[in-house]
């Protein structure tokens, strides 16, 4: 235990940037290497999914109010609109002859490290067993047929299992890339925890689950299957039930499903994503095998009694706008128009949203206490003075931030600002400078209305277990992806950034030592979009839509 949290501590201060020098990477990209975007199976049967022939019927604000949209059947209708809405392509962009794919949850660089497995039990029209989603062709292949007698799943459930090839990150990113495939990984989390709330469905990580069991059901520890072929890395499970009950993970065994696994056939073969790698970048496997997870209970948190949620506190959401419709138009901001500004009940709604309350997601799909705070660099917050701000998402952090902040901060409770929400002005000013050149001098920091800088209650949750490392950074992605979500439902765009200077953010607001860390950085803002670029739909090539 003590070796493993050494060399994540160790990976983690290789990774960062400094203003002297980055985070070691390839020093140019090989376009010959670029990875395949999309991990496929030969040689099993494929089940081609039906598409979305309308927007859903639930509102985005309603899957935030869940008591207005009522569960829906467990069939192969639905789960296809699960995945569709969590991992299928949102549209195509052209550039001249270059064509890429977007998808509905974001990924580092467009890079998408993160494959989805469904593992399903007594599910009309899907053979029990083990499929892989591919969201080019929005079909599953089949891998593993289970031949079992008794039901291994509760009634109206089935698992969702993530996995993820490092190596499509560390082409572009180097060694900094483990931490970008974990930060998908939480984007990955709230995109089905969205997607499973427009059905009515709940969705839970299974926080007891290991890593070796993971890949057991997954099928991605065979090695006749990958041979040449990149490795896939464990990450998690999530149980989706259909039921409006709480969700019966006490009756579900994670032993009996791999043993189902490990007596099923499995067919097929993973194709090589690039022919060859300059570089693996060795680091990244001592990291990940530093992070390895055993089975464990299950983490248990009981969520803290809240006032009603602020879901409704600004007119800029409106109650028209499908859910399916802000899911799929998400997108990554290039640049930013610097004109404009929001009002501050918008900024509020949001805060409020990153808060965990029972049966709303995207957090009762996580099981653990909020680890992840938000240092905000405000630019253009209609009744907020711009300058640095810092809020806690916990009621039970103030005395410890302010242990390790500078002495100077003023701590100062904006007015009007809801009770429950921890928002303190740590200092006044113009924060654009700082925000841009702490993200590594991006103009897209300082350009939006505000930008985050999520920092991790770090080495108290680290040290016991060297996995929760991971855990940090999935929670970062969730919190990412709510931020996206929010911007557009107002009409904005955000963006993630994962090119920060680490210390330089720490040193700025005085943190000495690995007390707090900064995981990730996001920016929000009216989007400058480049009309240079064509938006294509995303499966027009596949002409088939839900019948009905």
């Amino acid at each position: 235990m003590k070796k493993s949290l050494q060399t994540i501590q160790a990976y983690h201060q290789r990774s960062k940037h400094h203003f002297q020098h980055y985070a070691a990477g390839p020093d140019g990209l090989d376009w010959k290497s670029q990875p395949n975007p999309f991990r496929t199976f030969n040689d099993c049967k494929k089940l081609k999914l039906p598409l979305l022939a309308q927007q859903t019927q639930a509102a985005y604000n309603d899957l935030y109010q869940p008591e207005k949209i009522a569960s829906q059947a467990l069939s192969l209708k639905n789960i296809a609109q699960l995945l569709e809405l969590s991992f299928g392509l949102s549209a195509w962009k052209q550039y001249e002859n270059t064509r890429w794919a977007l998808r509905c949850n974001p990924s580092s660089g467009n890079l998408h490290p993160t494959e989805a497995y469904v593992i399903t039990d007594n599910c009309e029209g899907i053979v029990n067993g083990v499929h892989h989603y591919l969201s080019r062709d929005h079909l599953l292949e089949r891998r593993c047929q289970f031949s079992n007698e008794k039901p291994l799943l509760p009634e109206g459930s089935f698992l969702i299992g993530l996995s993820s090839v490092h190596w499509r990150e560390a082409w572009k990113y180097g060694e900094r890339a483990f931490r970008y495939c974990q930060h998908d990984v939480g984007h990955a989390i709230a995109a089905v925890r969205y997607a499973a709330a427009t059905l009515g469905w709940q969705a839970h990580v299974l926080t007891g689950a290991g890593d070796s069991e993971i890949e057991t059901i997954l099928g991605i520890a065979r090695e006749a299957d990958f041979g040449k072929a990149e490795r896939e890395h464990a990450d998690v499970l999530l149980l989706i039930s259909s039921q409006c009950s709480k969700l019966s993970v006490d009756t579900l065994s994670l032993k009996a499903i791999a043993i189902a696994a490990k007596n099923g056939q499995w067919h097929g073969q993973a194709n090589t994503l690039s022919e060859h790698h300059l570089n693996d970048w060795p680091v990244i496997a001592e990291a990940a095998q530093a992070c390895r997870k055993a089975a464990t209970e299950e983490q248990l948190w009981q969520v803290p009694a809240l006032p009603e949620s602020l879901v409704t506190f600004t007119a800029f959401a409106s109650d028209e706008q499908a859910a399916s419709s802000i899911i799929k138009q998400r997108r990554s901001a290039q640049g930013f128009d610097v004109s404009g500004s929001i009002p501050a009940q918008l900024l509020y709604r949001l805060l409020d949203l990153t808060l965990p309350r029972p049966a709303i997601p995207p957090w009762d799909a996580i099981s653990w206490a909020p680890r992840i705070h938000l240092l905000i660099f405000i630019h253009r917050v209609e009744g907020l003075e711009p300058g640095l701000y810092l809020f806690l998402r916990s009621d039970d952090k103030k005395n410890k931030f302010q242990a390790c902040l500078k002495q100077e901060y003023e701590w100062f409770k904006p007015e009007g600002c809801p009770e429950h929400l921890q928002l303190f002005r740590l200092v006044a000013g113009d924060a654009r400078d700082a925000a841009k050149t702490l993200s590594c001098h991006q103009d897209i920091a300082s350009d939006g209305v505000l930008s985050f800088a999520m920092l991790a209650d770090y080495a108290s949750n680290l040290a016991s277990n060297p996995w929760v490392y991971r855990q940090l950074f999935w929670e970062a992605g969730i919190l990412g992806q709510l931020l996206y979500l929010e911007a557009e439902s107002a009409g904005f765009r955000g963006t993630g950034i994962g090119c920060y200077f680490d210390d330089a953010v720490h040193e700025m607001i005085g943190i000495e030592g690995h007390t707090f860390q900064s995981l990730y950085h996001f920016t929000i803002g009216k989007a400058a979009e480049d009309n240079r670029l064509q938006t294509l739909p995303p499966y027009a090539h596949l002409q088939r839509s839900n019948p009905g």
